[in-house]
């Protein structure tokens, strides 16, 4: 077994039992969701902005962006990044800071998932944003409201 599945089975037994167990808080999962079209460039087709201003920025409200395996786990993320844009269509640069926040979920081999946090930022925001992925569950991908679709790249 890899060290880091041994400790994040570690982590998630030790949060189970510590805490009484976790419970699932995350409110916007949809497994009837559309599977996202892709763009040239790789990045996700995103035609809609979020009316929930927690959708992406609450642990409760995390950007669903399931992957069938846990194998190659950022691709999904990476897509969703790099479909966005400030609030003025300004270039994002973003970096992983974190997982957190467990929840139990099927589709999971130990039973439970973290959300993954991403700090994102543009040139001229005054402070950077935190985003929350979840990659176990699916549900619509939408635009964070604050945020931007990116223009496709003209010829």
């Amino acid at each position: 077994m890899k060290k880091h599945t041994f400790l994040f089975l570690l982590f998630t037994v030790l949060c189970m039992v510590s805490c009484g167990g976790i419970k699932n808080t995350i409110k916007n999962i949809d497994d009837s969701a559309p599977t996202p079209m892709l763009k040239k460039d790789n990045s996700f087709v995103l035609t809609e902005v979020s009316d929930n201003s927690k959708y992406g920025y609450d642990p409760d409200y995390p950007i669903n962006i399931f992957y069938r395996t846990i194998s190659n786990d950022t691709i999904n993320q990476e897509r969703f990044l790099k479909a966005l844009a400030g609030p003025n269509g300004e270039k994002l640069f973003y970096k992983k800071l974190e997982s957190c926040c467990p929840f139990p979920t099927k589709r999971s081999e130990i039973g439970a998932g973290f959300l993954d946090v991403y700090q994102v930022h543009w040139m001229g925001s005054k402070k950077p944003l935190l985003l929350y992925f979840n990659i176990y569950e699916k549900g619509k991908l939408m635009v964070p409201k604050g945020l931007t679709a990116k223009k496709d790249e003209q010829p």
